[in-house]
């Protein structure tokens, strides 16, 4: 079985010298044997100590902590817990920085289509990226809810054509019209649009929005703000307010 001298169990575990040695003081890691020259060794099962000790450390428990932590009759299940907790954190501070990663590479893709840009420019595109995927998610839940009517709607025709049944098409009808206004209101009270003459978010009325001519993420829109009409940028309206 391989021994370990205090160099080596510190080289091995990336600490110092003087903490391994601080350790067997404190009592956490006492050496399994000592040489003819009084040096400690360290066997197999006290490097997977120390290295075990070492990742509590990492998360910042106290010495004393860790002391009673592998006093406990099964201490590997405490740190397992541990470990898990920590996956969790880390795998929280990895999404984290991929959404800034992703906000970043947009901004630098945005930039990019732009022949000339300014700090107003930069901002629209901040803007627009931070409800991307809350505006994104909102059109599919409308997509997804549609596709039911508009299944309904053609089983109305059909059924009308083939078998000359009108009746389906009108309740069709009695039931589609509240839907798509229900969602539509929905739908404008979420949303808001960035003038791209004066660079400002404004929400325009329900009417307007409504009936003007667009594109997926743009409207043909007048700004409360400067009064200039013309297409303006769809982007995330936050809470319906």
């Amino acid at each position: 079985m391989s021994k370990y001298t205090t160099g080596e169990m510190a080289k091995l575990c990336g600490v110092t010298v003087r903490t391994v040695q601080y350790y067997d003081t404190r009592g956490i890691l006492i050496p399994s044997e000592l040489s003819e020259g009084g040096r400690r060794l360290y066997s197999e099962d006290d490097l997977k100590r120390m290295k075990v000790i070492c990742f509590l450390r990492e998360l910042d428990i106290p010495l004393d902590a860790i002391s009673q932590i592998l006093k406990e009759e099964h201490p590997e299940k405490v740190i397992a817990l541990l470990i898990e907790q920590q996956e969790s954190v880390l795998s929280d501070e990895i999404n984290e920085k991929q959404e800034k990663l992703e906000k970043l590479q947009e901004l630098k893709n945005g930039l990019k289509s732009k022949a000339a840009f300014s700090l107003e420019t930069i901002g629209d595109i901040a803007v627009i990226m931070e409800g991307k995927k809350k505006l994104k998610k909102m059109r599919w839940m409308m997509i997804l809810t549609g596709i039911p009517v508009t299944a309904l709607q053609w089983f109305s025709i059909i059924f009308w054509i083939v078998r000359g049944i009108w009746w389906p098409f009108v309740v069709w009808v009695l039931a589609a019209v509240p839907w798509g206004i229900l969602v539509s209101r929905y739908y404008f009270n979420h949303v808001k649009y960035i003038c791209p003459e004066c660079h400002e978010v404004f929400k325009p009325t329900l009417k307007e929005a409504f009936w003007a001519n667009h594109t997926p993420t743009t409207r043909k829109l007048t700004c409360t703000h400067c009064g200039h009409k013309g297409f303006c940028v769809e982007v995330w309206g936050g809470d319906g307010k």
